[in-house]
């Protein structure tokens, strides 16, 4: 989840945002006539076994359960083009005179898979259970209580400090639920597709005929999990599937060219950055950090690591973001000033560092062995570890001193100021705590106009080029492979993929 879709100002403080259902997210062309009724379209999705998960509220790490999670439920907000927040199960929200709060109001005509309506208090439940698992990180409230009904059709959410962007952090996220329902063998959603049966990360969904927007227009989607992007080439290419979801830049080249085949490209769409811990440990002097933004060569990464679908990155996380500030120095590869660097600050050259990786976005371990290469020019070792996804979440991400991360939403700064380095946040990756970046992060979410707020994101970004601790040295293209039968697909990056509600088939 390409991604120029964001205005960002558009829907923000103290106006309420109404839009249409049918609107939301961005296609590709439907030049082959209008859409045709029926079919099933089989998909394919990354997850790997020991990852799989049903719950809508718990991490979703493979892309084939959140894929199928996106399918049978709604959220309240998703992503869309312009703006970057469309409505979903919340048909309009405004800032109330109280900028800490947003009240948000349920579409007309809403209901679960079994008919019942859906009320104020299944929203109130979903969102204080997701708030319960994960955290301010997905419901930036301080409590349950900051929760409540607004009505039979609303809900009212307080955040603790004033906060325009609340619609934008819930997208995808807020994913609805019956009051109480706690098990998910057997899902009951209000989405576009019910769940007719799950085996193994492997599910069939078929159309509901009574979503309140308008409804999608196949008959079912099957997904197919995949442990591995060339297994999901493979099946693609030997039409076993018609649809292989961000199965990456490699297999994209392959299928170029071929008749029968339509290779989509959506820009900003995955973030792969090397992490440096900046609280503690031999990456905390900023002038380390520094070094390593120096010693990378970009352009070999992203010929290398990503076969060339990407664009280079300046070390700032938010590259889609219409607030992106272009006027900081590109960075370039400059070894010497990286060596003298390291020499100030007296780091260890005598030691190796451990990079720690593991095999979940496309790219992602070539990055990290790529770089380990490059860093060696300055005389840094590095020893490049690969782990399984489950163990280095529980015990690599958020500790370890230099490790690959992952980011699939790429159009927003303070999405990522939110989530991974306000000095408050769950998921502080780099260990960052800055006063400076936390006061722009408050005066971006307090700002009344588009200067202030312009200012502050600039504020944000100019603190991480200087002296945070991401390494960005490119973003990625989203690349799916689909047979020219398929037409409606997302053109989103990130987590937009997900939206094929819209999708058809010619017969």
């Amino acid at each position: 989840m390409s991604i120029s879709r964001r205005h960002f100002l558009a829907g923000s403080a103290g106006v309420s945002a109404l839009a249409v259902l049918a609107a939301c997210g961005s296609n590709n062309d439907s030049s082959s006539g209008a859409p045709q009724s029926g079919g099933t379209l089989r998909v394919g999705a990354l997850g790997k076994t020991s990852a799989i998960e049903q719950d809508p509220h718990q991490t979703l790490n493979n892309n084939s359960d959140f894929l199928i999670s996106s399918l049978v439920f709604d959220a309240l907000t998703v992503p869309g083009e312009n703006p970057n927040t469309a409505p979903r199960l919340a048909s309009r929200w405004e800032q109330l005179g109280d900028p800490r709060q947003w009240r948000f109001v349920i579409a007309e005509g809403a209901a679960f898979h079994d008919g019942t309506p859906v009320s104020s208090a299944d929203v109130v439940w979903s969102l204080r259970r997701l708030h319960e698992i994960a955290g301010e990180t997905k419901v930036p409230v301080t409590s349950p209580g900051d929760i409540v009904t607004d009505g039979p059709s609303a809900v009212r959410i307080t955040t603790p400090a004033p906060n325009r962007d609340l619609p934008m952090l819930l997208r995808l996220m807020t994913f609805t639920v019956k009051q109480g329902t706690t098990d998910f063998a057997r899902p009951v959603g209000t989405g576009p597709f019910t769940l007719e049966s799950f085996d193994n990360g492997n599910a069939r969904l078929v159309r509901n005929p009574n979503w309140y927007a308008t409804p999608p227009t196949l008959d079912a989607i099957e997904v197919t999990r995949f442990e591995s992007t060339t297994a999901m080439a493979n099946a693609v290419l030997s039409n076993q599937i018609d649809l292989a979801s961000n199965v990456g830049a490699v297999a994209g080249r392959t299928a170029e060219g071929r008749d029968g085949y339509t290779v989509m490209r959506r820009s900003n769409d995955v973030v792969i950055p090397v992490v440096m811990r900046t609280s503690d440990g031999p990456f905390a002097d900023v002038r380390v950090r520094e070094a390593m933004r120096l010693i990378v060569d970009r352009d070999a990464m992203v010929k290398q690591a990503i076969s060339g679908y990407g664009v280079v990155a300046n070390d700032v996380l938010g590259t889609g973001d219409p607030t992106y500030d272009r006027s900081l120095p590109q960075r370039g590869r400059d070894l010497d000033k990286a060596k003298a660097l390291l020499a100030e600050a007296r780091f260890d050259l005598t030691k190796t560092y451990q990079l720690f990786t593991k095999d979940e976005a496309v790219g992602e371990v070539d990055s990290a062995k790529l770089f380990a290469g490059q860093a060696r020019d300055a005389g840094i070792k590095i020893d490049v570890v690969t782990q399984d996804s489950n163990v280095f979440y529980d015990e690599t991400w958020l500790s370890a001193p230099l490790y690959t991360a992952n980011w699939g939403t790429n159009d927003s700064v303070v999405f990522f100021a939110s989530k991974t380095m306000y000095s408050g946040t769950k998921w502080n990756e780099t260990g960052f705590h800055d006063a400076a970046f936390d006061s722009a992060y408050r005066r971006a979410l307090a700002a009344r106009d588009d200067a202030t707020y312009q200012n502050a994101s600039h504020d944000l970004q100019r603190i991480e080029y200087e002296r945070g601790g991401y390494l960005v040295w490119g973003m990625a293209d989203g690349v799916d492979i689909a047979s020219s039968r398929v037409h409606g697909l997302p053109t989103l990056g990130g987590f937009g993929r997900v939206q094929l509600e819209r999708a058809w088939l010619t017969n």
